[in-house]
């Protein structure tokens, strides 16, 4: 029988997966969005550029006749913060409400007896997660600074335009990009993929945010916190070395670590006698349930170790990845306590035996 630990570890990779599938469906409707008012932005840019003489284009009189296309530019990112403002409440109710049911559920009625499992709201949830900063600022401030960023993209490239001579047509396809490749190679590209980490690490960001309240509501029956990384060949330095590890319920990184983040962290129970429970009054089968033990699992090492070296070499680089094979290196030494990746030469210096084991 598997301990309440056990399932709330299984419960936490089910519902990673789900995330993502949920963040996925946010990025494409989002994105299609956006997509849906640059046929009208366009348009609005040509016929500004059609009003003005290339003799008589100044830098004043072109930002004057592209304030029709920053007043749709503003339009269309207030209708992604909208869209994503609704569908992050959303997702705070259902997590609020899920992680609530989730503990109900696990932790065995004979501790719910003496410890009522403590819920939270979806408005102290969506409050907690804008009020927080990810990758250094708030939602809206990420929001407000893709907006600003891509109009000033769009306004420089129109004053290059003009400098060098080139057509409406050709600053126009420049800036959006082709239709035979989806508008992919346009400059504005770069904005788009922006946006896309925004609104992935903001779902992270919320779903972490909900977790986090609902450990802080049942401070009596959590011990600490573990960091739960997925696992495959897009998971990042910083996150395959913290998978596995537990930090204090108060303290200690937690996601999204980086953009595009996947991780989640599951709570980790105390045993019947942390909480003061005589744990020998209880029937035997109900005792194994509390045992306040990490749960046993495959955390990315141990799932990288048994893959072969070819792909260790892919996910790690040739070098790293011979010292996690023969130089006795973990994938923590190759990272800093704040997550940022060890060069060769700081390894070097800092493990100068594993590089000599390893042959390097």
């Amino acid at each position: 029988m598997q301990t309440a630990n056990e399932r709330l570890a299984d419960a936490a990779v089910e519902h990673a997966i789900d995330l993502t599938r949920y963040s996925n469906g946010v990025v494409r409707r989002l994105i299609a969005l956006l997509n849906r008012t640059d046929a009208d932005l366009f348009a609005q840019l040509i016929a500004a550029l059609d009003r003005v003489p290339q003799s008589a284009a100044t830098v004043e009189r072109l930002d004057d006749l592209l304030y029709s296309v920053r007043e749709l530019n503003r339009q269309a990112y207030q209708a992604l913060r909208d869209g994503l403002e609704s569908d992050l409440r959303a997702l705070a109710a259902y997590e609020s409400d899920y992680q609530l049911k989730l503990f109900e559920a696990v932790v065995p009625a004979a501790v719910q007896v003496h410890f009522k499992v403590a819920a939270v709201s979806a408005d102290q949830v969506y409050a907690a997660a804008v009020s927080r900063p990810f990758q250094g600022r708030l939602l809206k401030e990420w929001a407000a600074s893709i907006e600003a960023d891509r109009m000033a993209r769009i306004r420089d490239a129109i004053r290059m335009g003009f400098i060098e001579g080139e057509t409406i047509d050709q600053m126009v396809r420049r800036i959006r990009g082709t239709r035979a490749r989806g508008y992919e190679d346009g400059l504005i590209e770069i904005d788009r993929r922006h946006a896309q980490a925004v609104v992935r690490t903001a779902v992270t960001h919320t779903a972490n945010a909900a977790r986090h309240a609902m450990y802080g509501g049942n401070a009596d029956l959590i011990k600490g916190v573990q960091w739960v990384s997925t696992l495959d060949g897009r998971t990042t330095s910083v996150c395959q070395a913290r998978d596995g590890k537990v930090y204090p319920l108060d303290s200690g990184p937690r996601p999204p670590a980086h953009w595009n983040c996947r991780s989640s962290t599951v709570p980790l129970l105390k045993s019947w006698r942390e909480l003061g429970i005589d744990v020998d009054e209880l029937p035997p089968a109900t005792r194994a349930s509390m045992d306040g033990q990490v749960p046993e699992g495959t955390t990315y090492q141990t799932w990288l170790k048994g893959k072969p070296a070819a792909y260790q070499d892919e996910v790690l680089g040739p070098s790293r990845a011979k010292l996690f094979r023969d130089g006795g290196l973990t994938l923590d030494r190759f990272v800093d306590r704040a997550g940022k990746e060890y060069t060769l030469d700081e390894l070097r210096k800092r493990d100068a035996l594993a590089f000599a084991k390893a042959g390097l």
